[in-house]
Order: structure tokens, then sequence, then C-alpha cells
């Protein structure tokens, strides 16, 4: 009797060892390889670019609110640095946010360079712009108004009216809620990179067929900024040589 007890607990403890050892294949039990990523261990451009970028820049860096990405001439004017910095710092006083850890964001250091090399490989198309020299990405005068103002009329005024206020296809560019949104910095990048997306051309290719100069570009930038209407309590960009740069 002693040893058929002996026997049924051995049998027991076995089967128990049998079962313990198949519980990691229980039907339904996820694998390593389907566990959900921490967000700090995604290292797929694609996820990255949907999760932290898409919903201002667009879903393939196109026809978002903020700056097209997936623009060429964007990508040649912007170091690697300078993005390195906006996707790191964000821009203060607009609604970029930092997204690097150490400003209070949620991408790694490897994470932001994930972002920058998937840019560059899909987006970056060097022979676009080729050998003409693109103006400063930022500007180290704050530019003539009046100056500017020659600018547009000779340049911009075809396309967005004489005074700015846009036309039967084209909305107003002063207007004043577009103007308290947008930076003296996201002005100059537009006017540099323009925005094919938006069919709104580069430095090279405004009406006159002649390249803006590196100093228009900064004049009609300050033009553009002294057309906004400040109100009291109202946190407005600050200029090229501010922090909200962009």
């Amino acid at each position: 009797m002693k040893s058929f007890r002996a026997g049924m607990v051995v049998a027991t403890i076995v089967s128990l060892l049998v079962c313990i050892a198949g519980c990691d294949a229980l039907p339904g039990k996820p694998q390593e390889a389907d566990r959900p990523l921490r967000p700090s261990q995604v290292k797929d451009f694609a996820q990255l670019y949907s999760d932290n970028c898409s919903g201002c820049h667009g879903r393939d860096g196109t026809f978002g609110a903020a700056a097209q990405l997936q623009n060429p001439v964007f990508l040649a004017l912007l170091t690697d640095t300078d993005l390195r910095r906006v996707i790191a710092q964000g821009v203060p006083g607009t609604a970029m946010p930092p997204f690097a850890h150490s400003a209070g964001g949620a991408l790694t250091d490897e994470q932001i360079d994930i972002l920058i090399n998937g840019m560059r490989q899909r987006w970056a198309r060097p022979e676009v712009v080729g050998n003409a020299a693109l103006p400063p990405f930022q500007s180290d005068s704050p530019g003539d108004a009046a100056r500017g103002h020659d600018v547009y009329a000779t340049s911009c005024k075809s396309c967005h009216g004489p005074h700015g206020s846009g036309t039967a296809k084209i909305g107003s560019i002063v207007d004043p809620s577009y103007l308290a949104l947008v930076s003296d910095q996201a002005l100059r990048t537009l006017v540099i990179a323009g925005r094919s997306d938006l069919e709104h051309p580069d430095w090279r290719h405004y009406p006159l067929g002649q390249p803006l100069t590196a100093q228009q570009v900064t004049d009609v930038v300050a033009w553009l900024a002294a057309q906004r209407a400040q109100f009291p309590g109202q946190p407005y960009p600050q200029g090229p040589r501010g922090e909200s740069q962009r």
C-alpha cells in the first residue's frame, strides 16, 4: 500500500511538472514576438511617424496643417541638426511640442534619429535643388518691411492679391488668425521651400522667373510679419531672432 501511495505521489508530481512546463504553450497565450512593444522600443519609421507626426504633417508628409515634410526642398533647407533640434525641443510659441525624453517628450534620441533618417531616405532628392544657392534657413537680420512690400508686389501679388487678402482660388495670407498662429520662421520656410502639395512654388519659381535673393526672402517675411494685428494677451510667435523659430 505504501508503495502504491508513493507511486501516486510521484505520478502526481510528474503530472504537475508537465502541466507547469506546458503552461507557456497554452492556446491563446501570446508569443513573445506578439507582445506589444513599449513606446520606447518602437524602431519602425512608419509607426513612429504615424504615431507622432502624421496628425500635423499629414499621413505621408503632405496635406497637413504644418510644414510639408515630403518636400525635397524643405529637406535640403534644413540640416540634420536643424531637424533634430525642432523634433527634440519643439518650437516655443507654436503647436510643435518637444518630443525628446530630455524635454519631457516621448521619444528617445535613437527614435528621433530614425525619424530623421527615414525622412531623408524616403523623401530627400538633392538633385531637385542641384547647384542652386539656397537662402539660409534662418536670417541674421530682421529684414525691412518697406522693401518687403516691393518684393511682395512684384513676386507674390499675382497669386495672393494686391494686399495679400487672397483671390477666388487662394485664401488670405494676412488674415489675423493665420498670422497669429504662424511664426516668422515658418513664413520664411514657406517662402523658400514652398509647398508642392498646395501648389506653392519654392524661392526659385516666383512669377518673375528669377529666384528670390536671401535678402528678398528676409524682407518679404518682415512685411508679412508687420501685417499681424496685435491684440492684448495674444501669444504671438516671435521674430526671426526669437525662440519661436521653425
